[in-house]
């Protein structure tokens, strides 16, 4: 009998197992696949809770601290080089100072407005005619996120003795007296006092119905990856004029309403694009993103390819920011997450089996500080 069993060992589903484990409880983690293959390895890789507003910027500033205790112990990749917001015009660097006044004033969440000569020394390969000013957060971190989920994986097996299933996809969980049983295909069976369904966008396998009736829509976003890069760095994470037309620390500012889109940038909006660059540890450059949507229904809608179009308008964009070429792209790719306007999906199902997803993008940033509350709360 384990005292919790988690579905899914994505970075939500791994930090509830961790945040269990932690507290001393038996827990069983398990995945349908041979290893984390969604939106938790799809993404930037990069912890910004900067772009997050209300309840999570606060569990992102506390998951800053759980990734950066966690990398004194094992090395997950954590890499402590910051973020900017780079504005491209006046709109974008008001939107800046504005949000730079609300931490000095309100959170205490260390910033630094930089000039433009400033944020051009910092990241040399930025066009010095694109930057009218830069907000500048020391305290966030960038990942790895195909290396990052296995190796904490791998760490509260061996700190905490979680147990760990691949290849078991979960299709069923009826509820018994004294909590649920987990029904794998190919006949292993589970018990558990309690079961958390962490599973992403995946609406087939389990309460199909529920899943339907949630209001989750996915969201498919395009990525790239150039080929290493030669001479100057870009440490940390990249963020740019759309992505500050876009986050929703901007768009809880007073004056956001008030802000318009410029004519050069409505094809853009219109697919959902905002620029941002993570640099690799072997000089890769990741660049994107764009989103489309569709119910999680209907999903499959939006096909599994990436659109060379989409992919065009953002190296356009791209190379209006940066001097680096952007000619040598190694892959592109799609990925996939739920999200819905609850800010995240919590369904209770039985008093001991609960679903927890749609937390959209923001889960390299906040999952490890929900998820210990959210752990904190059922536990008590």
């Amino acid at each position: 009998m384990h005292d919790l069993i988690v579905i899914g060992s994505g970075v939500l589903g791994t930090f509830h197992a961790y945040h269990a484990a932690k507290a001393g409880q038996r827990v069983l983690l398990l995945d349908k696949d041979a290893q984390p293959a969604g939106a938790t390895v799809r993404n930037f890789g990069q912890v910004v809770p900067s772009g997050m507003a209300g309840r999570w910027f606060d569990y992102g500033r506390r998951s800053l601290d759980i990734y950066k205790a966690i990398q004194q112990e094992a090395d997950i990749t954590i890499r402590p080089n910051g973020s900017v917001y780079v504005a491209s015009d006046d709109t974008e660097l008001g939107l800046l100072h504005e949000l730079h006044t609300h931490h000095i004033a309100q959170t205490g969440y260390p910033c630094e407005l930089l000039t433009p000569a400033q944020t051009l020394e910092k990241y040399p390969t930025l066009r010095p005619d694109y930057i009218r000013g830069a907000l500048f957060f020391p305290d966030e971190v960038s990942v790895e996120p195909e290396l990052m989920i296995g190796r904490l994986i791998q760490y509260i097996r061996e700190k905490f003795s979680v147990e760990y299933q691949t290849g078991a996809a979960v299709i069923d969980i009826p509820p018994t007296a004294g909590g649920a049983t987990v029904f794998v295909a190919g006949g292993q069976r589970f018990q558990a006092r309690r079961v958390l369904i962490c599973s992403g966008h995946e609406a087939r396998l389990l309460f199909p119905q529920v899943m339907a009736d949630s209001g989750i829509i996915v969201s498919k976003l395009q990525m790239l990856l150039t080929e290493p890069i030669d001479g100057p760095k870009l440490p940390g994470n990249i963020l740019t004029g759309l992505t500050i037309r876009r986050y929703e620390s901007f768009q809880a500012l007073p004056s956001f309403a008030q802000i318009t889109t410029p004519d050069h940038l409505q094809e853009l909006k219109k697919w959902g694009i905002h620029i941002l660059f993570k640099q690799a540890v072997d000089g890769s450059v990741i660049v994107g993103d764009s989103h489309e949507y569709a119910p999680i229904a209907s999903q499959e809608t939006l096909g599994y390819h990436t659109t060379d179009y989409l992919n065009e308008l953002m190296l356009t964009e791209a190379r209006r920011i940066v001097t680096f070429p952007l000619n040598r792209i190694q892959k592109t790719w799609a990925g996939f997450y739920g999200q819905t306007d609850r800010e995240i999906f919590e369904y209770d199902v039985d008093q001991n089996i609960r679903i927890i997803t749609g937390i959209g993008g923001k889960g390299m940033t906040s999952s490890a500080g929900y998820a210990e509350d959210t752990i904190g709360r059922l536990m008590t």
